[in-house]
């Protein structure tokens, strides 16, 4: 046994549970089982050109070193990224804590009470500082959510608005230059037109339907914008502000001067700067809106006993449901992210909070002050914590960059300069000092920061914020530890048991490839920062960029996008770029076969397109006439095809290569959604099935965790004649030489994170890799046969097999009165998260084990499922009091005094011996979903609200 080797470590099944699986599945070996699951035409014929894997080790050594070429230069750039103080107990507790990074999205609610708790902290935070009525529980970037509240304030524009198709949108010039760059992308396909120009000066026709103002602006400049505001309202324009979370403890609340909605981002609550992310975004507006706020919502309601539980709110806006009339694609919070930010804020509480601004802004009017001593002009005269100064840029930074710090250089006279929380007196003397070189002159010593204000009177925030118990009583690492560790044992995660989502690749995030998140050297470089200065950075992205181009088969791919929804709109707009420099501008048709995840068509709208849809037939695969009569029928507007591969019902379908041609044929190219490229890495690839672009889930295939519903990564990679079309950056450039505008906020997206799949890649190898996907097929198969005669497959291959995931049909349990939903709810008293509930089919479930699970946890969960099955043939639709129903059951109900339940409580807690030895109790029982959505209540209001 090779102890350095990382695939040992990484797959489950060992060498003599190989053989048992084999067995069980009824193959001579793995390879006949992979023969009979791929379709011959699209197998490669040689290894994946990769290095030979590292140790975990020798990585960890590689990293150190590539590390030390990233220059740590005090960063004073600004522009949306601040550097930050996460502290210990968070970064400990919460960012280097499995039982929190590798916890699923919230869906099944009874078994994520404590994500679900911190969520709705930071949506309290959100409400509470913007002034407004109303948070969700995250979005990707500043840049994102500032699209977003474009859109949604195009989709809610009044009646008379979108009789007179009403589409201008005014964006004020102070906006952030990313965020423009983004406001562009997401504008044009849908027929929004941007106009740029000073809020102060801005016409209030009737041509508009919103805009868009930054708080501060870029450049620090606190405007007054009541008046802005007051005519905005008279001229029924709604508008949005994108605001800096730390400036809001001392300036007035946008929603006390009238906004409608108000974005930015919480990455200097606690978050490193990470080269550009992950950092979780925010986005808070009126009640009003509920229903059209995009992203996800806590909420409260009850649960089957009547007491308080949590949930996600107003589900029924996601794109699965609304699909081709979804107003948004997005599926990924920033979940981490968010739980780190609203402990941030729990930690400090509100006087913390003041703190901090205060330390901020005081060191600024201290920067200030002393340049106007010097005689340098500080252009500026109101600002939080940043100032626009005048002088030569060119020797500033040759002076500034000599000292190892970096300003923001606007122009050759005017420099922007943004201080942070972990300015100190030090840094303050090594800026003046710089100026005063420059000057020419001498200057004495500062000792102290000034505590004069430069935010105006109209500014001043005067209203109380954090109020509630949550955020006042645990301000010591003590109770803050403690807080941490009661939510995380609400949540079931995997290091309790194995989390078989199908589409969702719940695998081992393994410590050597998280340990280096933690690193300064990563964690502590600004996306702005010059590129000399992030060596180890460039060199890292640039391999994982080969590395990604050698596992889909294309030439080139951009790390851009910061979730898999991202993705599918990058690729789709790189299409739209390559058929616009065509000159086919009329190509907007495509084609999504029905059983496609609900986020492609939602991005393809978004991208401007038309959505048709294909058949799928009985087998669950893509019925390849009607797709060819709709791609000949349209063959002149013919834009795309959006399609899963392996599909979203788990089958490798042997027609792929056939209905690529069929796509090319008719003037077309092809996206291929890589949710399962788990059962393609190293035996198959995009390119050779014929894709033209995929995206990449970084958060499935390539181990980021989900960390409870986000960050994900969705790079896209594209063959030769797309590369010239990858987005690009306004201020760093990247991309291609014809790139489309900024897909999100940073140059590389979350590049921090991006290490992870780094060293998941580069310890694996080619061969690794290849084992991994040939185990998760493997697994899955074993599961498959381990369950017949008890579930029904609902697909499978020409071969009879699955990919690496498949679906079991629970639609004939109805005659016994048991739903799906029921049979996930038992599975919590058996100590398993559900897999996925009714998709692609309702009335389903879909598994995926993925390669990382042995024989023993496989076992297991058969187990559960078996025995689960032989309850269902116990219940009956004339009785619906029976242990399915009633699940989960709560520890509460067990130690209650009575009992009146038709069956024991082992049964109902402990229904197999494994479970007595590491039993999950669920927070609350079943809950209510349609009170919590009839009663939306989504912040953690006073106990008394909720009776």
């Amino acid at each position: 046994m090779r102890t350095d080797s990382f695939a040992l470590r990484h797959i489950g099944p060992n060498e003599n549970e190989l053989n048992q699986m084999l067995t069980t599945i009824g193959v001579d070996n793995l390879d006949q089982l992979i023969y009979e699951t791929i379709p011959d035409d699209i197998k490669l014929n040689a290894p994946l050109d990769l290095p030979e894997a590292m140790s975990e080790q020798a990585y960890l050594n590689h990293l150190h070193s590539i590390a030390k070429k990233n220059q740590i230069f005090r960063s004073f750039i600004g522009l949306g990224y601040h550097e930050s103080i996460t502290p210990s107990v968070i970064k400990r507790n919460i960012l280097e804590n499995p039982g929190w990074y590798t916890a699923y999205t919230p869906y099944q609610a009874e078994i994520a009470q404590g994500r679900l708790e911190a969520l709705l902290n930071f949506q309290t935070m959100i409400t509470d500082l913007t002034g407004m009525e109303l948070a969700n529980a995250s979005l990707l970037d500043e840049s994102t959510a500032a699209a977003e509240a474009m859109t949604m304030l195009f989709e809610v524009r009044s009646r008379a608005q979108k009789k007179e198709n009403v589409n201008k949108f005014f964006v004020s010039e102070e906006i952030l230059p990313q965020t423009l760059s983004l406001l562009e992308t997401r504008a044009l396909p849908l027929g929004i037109e941007l106009v740029i120009g000073d809020h102060r000066t801005f016409d209030f026709s009737k041509d508009f339907y919103g805009a868009l103002l930054q708080y501060p602006g870029k450049y620090g400049e606190v405007f007054d914008y009541s008046a802005f505001a007051k005519k905005a309202q008279e001229n029924e324009i709604k508008f949005a502000v994108a605001a800096d979370i730390l400036s809001l403890v001392l300036l007035t609340p946008p929603g006390e001067f009238g906004a409608d909605v108000v974005v930015g981002t919480t990455q200097r609550f606690g978050i490193p700067l990470g080269y550009g992310g992950p950092h979780a975004a925010f986005f808070a507006t009126k009640e009003a809106y509920k229903r059209n706020i995009p992203g996800r919502i806590i909420g409260v309601t009850k649960d089957t006993d009547g007491n308080r539980a949590l949930r996600m709110a107003l589900q029924t806006r996601e794109q699965h449901i609304k699909r081709d009339k979804a107003t948004s694609n997005i599926c990924t919070a920033q979940v981490l992210l968010a739980v780190m930010a609203g402990m941030y804020a729990v930690y400090h509480g509100p006087k913390g909070l003041t703190y901090i601004a205060n330390h901020v802004h005081n060191a600024t009017t201290t920067v200030a002050t002393e340049l106007d001593k010097l005689g340098i002009e500080v252009v500026n005269k109101s600002y939080f914590d940043t100032l626009v100064v005048n002088a030569d840029a060119a020797k500033v930074k040759a002076l500034a960059e000599a000292k190892e710090i970096n300003f923001y250089y606007i122009d050759d006279n005017n420099i922007s300069i943004a201080l942070n929380e972990t300015t100190t007196i030090e840094d303050v003397n090594n800026i003046i000092a710089i100026f005063a070189e420059v000057k020419g002159t001498a200057t004495e010593k500062v000792t102290a920061f000034t505590t004069e204000s430069a935010i105006p009177e109209s500014n001043k925030r005067t209203s109380e914020f954090l109020t509630l118990d949550v955020f006042n009583q645990y301000h010591s690492e003590t109770a803050l530890m403690r807080y941490i560790k009661k939510l995380e044992r609400k949540d079931l995660s995997l290091n309790h048991s194995m989390i078989s989502l199908g589409s969702c690749t719940m695998k081992l995030n393994a410590a050597s490839e998280m340990l280096p998140i933690s690193w300064a050297e990563w964690g502590n470089i600004h996306p702005f920062a010059p590129i000399n200065q992030a060596e180890g950075y460039q060199q890292i992205l640039k391999r994982l960029e080969e590395q990604l181009n050698v596992i889909t088969g294309f030439a080139a791919t951009s790390l851009q996008p910061n979730s898999g929804a991202q993705g599918e709109y990058a690729g789709l707009m790189v299409i739209k770029a390559y058929h616009e420099a065509n000159g086919d501008h009329h190509r907007n048709i495509c084609l999504i076969p029905a059983s496609a995840h609900g986020t492609n068509p939602a991005s393809a709208v978004m991208a401007g397109m038309k959505v048709v849809v294909t058949k799928t037939d009985d087998k669950g695969n893509i019925d390849v006439e009607d797709l060819k009569a709709k791609a000949e029928l349209h063959k002149d507007n013919l834009s795309s095809l959006m399609v899963t591969y392996p599909s979203t019902h788990g089958v490798f379908e042997s027609s792929i290569k056939e209905i690529t041609k069929i796509i090319h044929d008719n003037g077309g190219q092809v996206y291929m959604d890589g949710a399962n490229m788990n059962a393609q890495v190293g035996l198959t690839n995009p390119a050779t099935i014929g894709a033209d672009v995929c995206h990449l889930n970084l958060h499935k295939t390539f181990a980021i965790p989900h960390g409870g519903g986000g960050p994900g990564v969705g790079p896209i990679c594209v063959a030769a004649h797309l590369a010239e079309f990858l987005p690009g950056n306004p201020i760093i450039k990247t991309g291609g030489e014809k790139a489309i505008t900024a897909i999100s906020s940073a140059p590389w997206g979350s590049a921090l994170v991006c290490l992870i799949s780094y060293g998941y890649i580069t310890m694996l190898g080619s061969e690794g890799l290849t084992s991994a996907t040939k185990h998760a097929i493997l697994n899955a198969n074993y599961i498959k046969n381990k369950l017949e005669g008890h579930y029904n497959t609902l697909y499978t291959g020409e071969c009879g097999r699955a990919a690496h995931e498949m679906i079991i049909d629970c639609r004939p349990f109805k005659k016994n009165g048991i739903e799906v939903t029921d049979i996930a709810k038992r599975l919590i008293d058996y100590g398993f998260h559900a897999p996925t509930v009714s998709f692609p089919v309702a009335g389903t479930i879909m598994i995926e084990p993925t390669e990382s699970e042995n024989l023993a946890e496989l076992d297991t969960f058969c187990n559960a499922l078996i025995s689960i099955r032989k309850e269902i043939d116990e219940a009956s639709v004339e009785d619906a009091n029976n242990v399915l129903k009633n699940a989960p059951h709560t520890l509460g109900m067990l130690t209650a005094e009575t009992w009146d339940l038709p069956y024991t409580r082992e049964k109902a807690a402990y229904p197999l011996p494994y479970i007595a030895e590491n039993k999950f109790w669920p927070a609350v029982r079943r809950v209510d979903d349609a009170y919590g959505d009839r009663n939306l209540i989504c912040t953690c209001a006073p106990i008394e609200s909720y009776m």
